[in-house]
């Protein structure tokens, strides 16, 4: 093994793990019991609160796993994004998870979960477009305004196709026929 490459990596991890430690220290100071953290609790909990209550009963299992392919796919998206910069959170509800949890964890898939048991005469790509500009150019920019995110080098509309692609994977996966249909 080359030990050049392994001192490398651990001097990363080192600086990886002293960033946690900020950041950790960060959230306790400025973030834990402050407004912005009680109203991502909220947000975390209060729509799936909702979707139990509302939830076609019948559908429960093939709307999770449309939503736990969203929360798969818009966790890891939003993990890389903030890797390379691209954005940043601030007000997380956990100091672990760079990802905003509210948005990926509980808006996103529990908004697809909705639209999905919804019938409406519109098929899924106009309930694509609908959902993905509602999220990119609606929820993403109140989320700034409220000062939960920062889109460095980012621009809503780059989201938009990302939300349609997520809606309609989550629409074929929801469709599999061994399901019973909706």
């Amino acid at each position: 093994m080359n030990n050049d490459y392994i001192k490398g990596m651990e001097d990363a991890y080192n600086l990886i793990s002293q960033a946690n430690i900020d950041m950790i220290s960060l959230w306790l100071e400025y973030t834990f019991l402050s407004w912005q953290w009680w109203f991502g609790i909220c947000l975390s909990i209060i729509p799936w609160v909702v979707w139990l209550k509302f939830r076609r009963k019948e559908s429960t299992y093939r709307l999770l796993l449309a939503g736990f392919f969203v929360i798969l796919i818009s966790s890891w998206l939003d993990v890389m994004g903030i890797l390379f910069g691209l954005w940043s959170y601030y007000y997380n509800v956990v100091p672990f998870s760079p990802a905003f949890i509210p948005w990926d964890f509980t808006l996103l898939p529990v908004a697809v979960m909705f639209s999905l048991q919804v019938t409406f005469k519109i098929g899924p790509i106009i309930r694509a477009m609908v959902f993905a500009a509602f999220s990119a150019f609606i929820m993403e920019p109140s989320f700034v305004y409220l000062g939960f995110y920062n889109p460095k080098h980012w621009k809503y509309i780059y989201s938009f196709p990302i939300f349609i692609v997520i809606y309609l994977v989550s629409v074929w996966i929801s469709k599999r026929s061994h399901f019973k249909n909706l």
